[in-house]
């Protein structure tokens, strides 16, 4: 069986809250004749949570027959210097001799974005080796980091960022993005179009094997649903001020809003919640994807919402919205994207980001529509993920790639 490392500094076990994207098309992939082992750093972003011991420099453990090489990484929190100072621990440790020395000797080597540092040593990991690299890119840094505001333009960091994404898109035998036309970005810096993969984020459908349809209204009235990240880019202040609309509606049904997940604004989000008096809105703690089928089954409508930025011009891939459609039930989009799922396989309805009122509507819409097309809406989304974002797909797709450049 030929073999592949995948460098991704915040990869997660399958166990964990969160993405599991490369966990799971790494246990498709062996059907395809490809092992492939999961490098990440002990140190989880999202919860803070350190995997290894004090004296454990590294572990390697087979979790659900996928090895996963855990790398001693410092504890950190927010995005400051520390967090710096923990991607560039796991860039280094990478590259040490003795830290792969128990992994099967790679045929192919993805480095897989966020930050930048991880793909840089995945690529001087494949030179080292003398095989294919391939440049994953979840996410177009440091464009999304300008669109966001975070970066200016002019900076001396963002112009750094973009001479090593450059480089990294010159090393790369393949360019795997997950956003539609990220292609549209990445060929303009010198890159060929039939270099540029595509392979979006899937669902695992198998967690949502026992899915019921959606029911009558129970005596708590209509669930809006919400899980995921409470970060900028969700821009969930959005949905309070919409939920505060809904509630002073006279002839609005009932509408309670569960948002379930943590992030850097959850806080502030709360007191919001608080400073709008919103009695219909609570908030929860992640949970771990085993129990994300179980949870969606409990909503009557999903809510999906992004802010308004240039970067999404490129399309979206989020595992959340494909969590939604897996799950069957109707999704209110409320997000500006050269792509929409959602519209695509006709599963909701859509209002422009950043106007609550505009959102309030949907949400009263979508709670009056009769049960039926609420359930015709949720077979239809779930269809959708069936046909498009099965990791099984993806992960043929991946084996193709993998077998096209070690050919090549």
């Amino acid at each position: 069986m030929k073999q592949v490392w995948i460098l991704n500094h915040y990869a997660k076990d399958p166990g964990g809250a969160g993405g599991t994207r490369h966990f799971h098309l790494a246990e498709h992939l062996q059907a395809y004749g490809w092992q492939a082992s999961i490098i990440a750093a002990s140190v989880d972003h999202a919860s803070g949570l350190q995997r290894l011991a004090a004296d454990e420099t590294q572990r390697l453990e087979t979790l659900q027959g996928v090895p996963f090489l855990w790398i001693q990484t410092p504890a950190y929190s927010g995005n400051g210097g520390a967090r710096v100072r923990n991607m560039l621990a796991y860039t280094w440790a990478v590259l040490r001799r003795h830290t792969t020395a128990k992994l099967p000797r790679p045929d192919v080597v993805i480095g897989s974005s966020v930050h930048p540092f991880a793909a840089v040593a995945g690529a001087l990991l494949a030179r080292r080796y003398r095989v294919p690299f391939i440049f994953e890119v979840r996410d177009l840094w440091p464009q999304t980091l300008v669109d966001m505001g975070r970066l200016s333009e002019k900076s001396l960091l963002t112009w750094g960022l973009r001479k090593l994404e450059r480089w990294l898109y010159r090393q790369a035998a393949r360019t795997i993005v997950l956003l539609p036309r990220a292609w549209e970005y990445i060929v303009p810096l010198g890159v060929a179009r039939e270099r540029v993969v595509w392979i979006p984020n899937g669902v695992d459908l198998s967690l949502f094997d026992q899915i019921a349809p959606a029911g009558e209204l129970g005596d708590d009235g209509f669930t809006l649903m919400y899980f995921g990240a409470h970060g900028q880019a969700n821009g969930l202040d959005n949905v309070l001020q919409a939920m505060a609309l809904v509630e002073r509606m006279p002839d609005a049904p009932p509408v309670r809003l569960r948002l379930i997940g943590d992030g850097p604004l959850k806080s502030a989000l709360q007191e919001q919640a608080r400073a709008l008096g919103l009695g219909w809105v609570r908030f929860e703690a992640p949970v771990p994807k085993s129990r994300i089928p179980a949870l969606a089954a409990q909503a009557d409508a999903f809510v999906f919402n992004l802010i308004d930025a240039p970067v999404f011009r490129y399309g979206i891939s989020s595992n959340k919205l494909f969590d939604f459609m897996a799950g069957a039930r109707p999704i209110i989009f409320s997000c500006d994207a050269s792509n929409n799922p959602v519209e695509d396989a006709q599963a909701g309805l859509t209002v422009a980001p950043g106007h609550p009122r505009d959102l309030a509507e949907a949400i009263v819409r979508i709670a009056s529509i009769p049960l039926a097309e609420r359930q015709r809406m949720g077979c239809a989304g779930r269809a959708y993920v069936e046909s498009h974002h099965s990791f099984v797909q993806l992960a043929q797709r991946l084996a193709q790639t993998l077998d096209d450049v070690c050919a090549g």
